[in-house]
């Protein structure tokens, strides 16, 4: 995002979208994103409409945010880093996913991810497989661009349709199997 983005230092601006992204957080396990509306975050989160606005420009960049940051702090306290190069690192992105799709769904299994929600957590994957390959150029000539965005949804789809099978394998065989059908993609050792 640019101009309003997610990662900002001042205190104040941090506190106010963390009250923001809680309101609809907790909203979210109410009812369905596009049966909230803006009025109902700003009550939830108790600011007024004007605040919201001066952070998001709609809901729609407040989820892509909120979804953005809860899934980077749980790489970042996995220590979790694509530079491009690494199948591991691959794999411990793509076991992060499952993970972080499993609880979103929560212990009953039963809620469907939105297509909001599913377009912020592609746009959070694409956006780090899209920095390792600028660190790591591909030789095949293809875009980074165009790999990314191949890989990021290939990647959500698998880890979606893991999280909605009954009796699932664990997460870790999981994200070794999609490693091994993605690594071709991003030109990376298959076995990590």
């Amino acid at each position: 995002m640019t101009g309003k983005s997610c990662e900002v230092l001042d205190p104040r601006i941090r506190r106010t979208r963390q009250l923001l992204q809680d309101a609809l957080a907790k909203l979210l396990k109410e009812k369905d994103f596009d049966k909230i509306s803006v009025q109902d975050i700003t009550e939830t989160a108790t600011v007024n409409r004007a605040t919201f606005y001066d952070h998001y420009p709609d809901r729609f960049a407040l989820l892509e945010c909120m979804v953005g940051s809860r899934f980077h702090e749980l790489l970042a306290e996995r220590q979790v880093q694509f530079d491009g190069s690494c199948g591991s690192a691959l794999k411990s992105l793509i076991l992060a996913l499952c993970d972080y799709l499993a609880l979103m769904r929560g212990p009953d299994g039963k809620r469907e991810l939105e297509p909001h929600m599913e377009s912020a957590i592609i746009k959070v994957v694409r956006r780090m497989l899209l920095e390792g390959l600028q660190l790591h150029p591909p030789e095949n000539g293809i875009a980074p661009e165009m790999i990314a965005a191949s890989a990021s949804w290939a990647i959500y789809g698998a880890a979606t349709e893991w999280a909605q099978t009954p009796d699932r394998c664990a997460s870790e065989e999981m994200a070794g199997v999609v490693t091994t059908l993605i690594s071709p993609i991003l030109h990376l050792p298959a076995r990590a």
